[in-house]
């Protein structure tokens, strides 16, 4: 059996993988994982807990919080909430845990779990594996006043959340004056807080899909649909546009002619602005080796170191923590600014983005245009054996490609974790060069590594 948490937290169909049984069940052995390791000394522990609108979250969340009631926990229920709120809040709070029910941009059917510790911080992998090994051992229940208190603060915890987020722009309430920004809310956990901010902060704003009602979370909408968000710039004559995800935690962006802005050159945008406020730690960005070349190119330009890590903000935040950086993300629109979050934050980073655009006096098209897209071409080869990408000809074949390419593009080969595949990514200056070497790198890891 494979390891219980993802990258992400604990992840899979609502009511069939993700069920009230294991939601109680993590609960509990997170509380005495927890307590096992002092984090509970010398106080009452207490936790908060929040959800996205899936109509799944409902009895999860009820799961979640009598799982730690039961276990002597005091719990805040924070109801509908993005996940970016509850890190927020699980550190504001000085609360001991967190808890987030969400699936972030996976379809209604799934639904998800993941904890926060003190500060509000993922756990490290070796905390969640002892929670996962702690499942189901033998304990002994409080009884009496040591059972856990359960209240809510819904309204007070979601107002909180848009004061943190506005309080951390220049200006505040001013900032985004004169702009008019349309927020797709995805349906999602932002619906409320994600136009609520945007308009604290001085924006008109124009909403669409923020009428969440349980099974309409990212259906054809939000950052992985971002259609519908181009069509609503273009038709209110908006200044820009942009979409959260279930969650909250990730944001894309469009232009006043409907023109996708995603995460490199939203990064890419925050960080010259940073830079040149003297705001970028170490004037250097976090990236993913996912990242277009066109990024870090343009980074050189202006002076701003890049550095790469795997595939996953978990990872991007790990070396920002260990190095002391104060930004970094992914392609997806995963961006985290470490001076004001503790994780990736779709409506903070929204409002970062918008407040920059205001504040340069330019469009954000003319600010994204400054970090270019290389064209990339991705080709999944599978049925090989993807342990064997060592091999010397697809390395010498690859080396080759990078050699003709130059500083004008990169190749990049990633084996699945999962399955019989490797994926063959090529960047070049123009699209036809990069099908054409993607196509050839990939007959050669087919040929090579055939099973």
């Amino acid at each position: 059996m494979g390891r219980m948490f993802g990258t992400d937290g604990v992840r899979g169909v609502a009511n069939r993988d993700v069920t009230a049984e294991l939601a109680l069940d993590l609960s509990v052995a997170a509380a005495h994982v927890l307590a096992s390791q002092g984090v509970f000394a010398g106080h009452r522990p207490r936790a908060v807990v929040g959800r996205d609108p899936r109509a799944s979250g409902e009895f999860l969340a009820a799961a979640v919080i009598a799982g730690l009631a039961s276990a002597g926990v005091d719990v805040i229920d924070l109801g509908v909430l993005p996940t970016p709120g509850v890190a927020y809040l699980t550190g504001a709070l000085s609360v001991d845990l967190g808890v987030m029910l969400s699936a972030s941009h996976n379809p209604m059917p799934d639904n998800g779990i993941k904890f926060f510790t003190r500060g509000g911080h993922k756990l490290p992998d070796e905390v969640e594996d002892a929670i996962e090994q702690r499942i189901g051992e033998p304990w002994e229940r409080p009884t009496g006043s040591a059972v856990g208190r359960v209240s809510n603060d819904l309204g007070l915890a979601a107002d909180r959340y848009v004061e943190h987020l506005v309080s951390s722009l220049p200006g505040r309430e001013e900032a985004l004056a004169g702009l008019r920004i349309a927020i797709d809310c995805a349906n999602g956990a932002a619906s409320e807080v994600g136009p609520a901010a945007l308009r604290a902060a001085g924006a008109d704003v124009v909403v669409i899909n923020a009428s969440p009602d349980g099974r309409n979370i990212n259906e054809k909408c939000g950052s992985t649909h971002p259609e519908q968000l181009q069509a609503a710039v273009v038709a209110a004559g908006a200044d820009l546009g942009v979409a959260l995800d279930g969650d909250a935690d990730r944001c894309l962006a469009v232009d006043h002619t409907g023109a996708l802005v995603d995460g490199d050159q939203i990064m890419g945008i925050l960080a010259v602005s940073l830079k040149a406020h003297g705001r970028l730690a170490q004037d250097t960005l976090v990236t993913t080796v996912m990242s277009n070349l066109g990024l870090q190119l343009a980074m050189s330009d202006a002076g701003i170191a890049t550095v790469q890590t795997g595939v996953g903000d978990r990872y991007v935040l790990e070396e920002m923590r260990a190095q002391g950086y104060s930004l970094g993300g992914e392609q997806s629109g995963h961006v985290i600014m470490a001076d004001h979050a503790t994780t990736g934050d779709g409506t903070l980073t929204a409002l970062h983005l918008a407040a920059t655009v205001a504040a340069a006096g330019e469009r954000l098209r003319d600010l994204a245009a400054t970090v270019p897209r290389l064209p990339q071409v991705l080709v999944n080869v599978s049925g090989v054996d993807r342990t064997r990408v060592d091999d010397t000809e697809v390395q010498a074949a690859v080396a080759a490609v990078e050699a003709e390419l130059g500083r004008s593009g990169r190749v990049l080969l990633r084996p699945s974790g999962t399955e019989p595949l490797v994926r063959v990514m090529v960047e070049a200056a123009v699209l036809n060069e990069a099908e054409r070497l993607a196509d050839h790198l990939a007959g050669i890891v087919r040929d090579r590594l055939a099973l």
